[in-house]
């Protein structure tokens, strides 16, 4: 599966000059609610990941996805696993399991995004969930942006990973992008306005 030219021609990989959430500055940015707007292309997606979920023999009860970016990811991903899918969401500043969600004492949990950047969303979803006695056994992604190093890439992750490196880490692809900070930015060198697309940013 070609994962970087299914979020090409979903309008996904964008070109440009961008404001990541991180303050820092990159000439591409990944706009994943474009590849998740499409139902049948994010069925496909899910498959693939579900596929190689199993294949690592992982034993897991329910999905958890932190909300909002991962909530179709990990919707899409429990009906390809067969298993239960629930959300974790902010409200005052902090991740909470609501809506009458519940988990049980070691319950197993995977923790699914639809993409992982340095994993800090995946970890505070993991933290509330083991909070209330429930196992996170794994995490998983779509989309990796390269800090974290996916299981059995043989890739050892960045310092900026905040992923546990004692529980696997399922995605389907790497996107490594350059990053620069705003003083280093070549783009701003030359004139070029950044804009800041994503979740916190429109």
């Amino acid at each position: 599966m070609n994962v970087e030219k299914i979020y090409k021609d979903a309008g996904a990989l964008l070109e440009g000059h961008f404001i990541l959430s991180s303050g820092n500055h990159s000439n591409r940015y990944l706009q994943s609610a474009r590849v998740l707007e499409d139902p049948k292309r994010t069925e496909m997606l899910a498959t693939e990941l579900a596929k190689r979920i199993r294949e690592s023999g992982l034993e897991i009860d329910t999905v958890c996805a932190p909300a909002l970016g991962g909530v179709l990811a990990g919707y899409e991903l429990a009906r390809a696993l067969g298993m239960r899918s629930i959300f974790v969401e902010r409200k005052e500043g902090r991740m909470q399991l609501r809506r009458g969600f519940e988990v049980r004492p070691g319950e197993k949990i995977l923790i699914c995004e639809d993409i992982i950047t340095t994993g800090g969303s995946a970890m505070e979803a993991a933290e509330i969930i083991e909070s209330l006695g429930a196992e996170v056994v794994g995490f998983a992604a779509l989309a990796n942006r390269g800090f974290c190093a996916r299981s059995g890439s043989g890739k050892t992750p960045k310092d900026e990973c905040k992923l546990p490196a004692d529980k696997p880490f399922f995605a389907l692809a790497d996107f490594e992008f350059e990053m620069y900070t705003p003083e280093e930015c070549p783009m701003c060198k030359a004139g070029s306005e950044a804009v800041k697309p994503g979740s916190r940013g429109n």
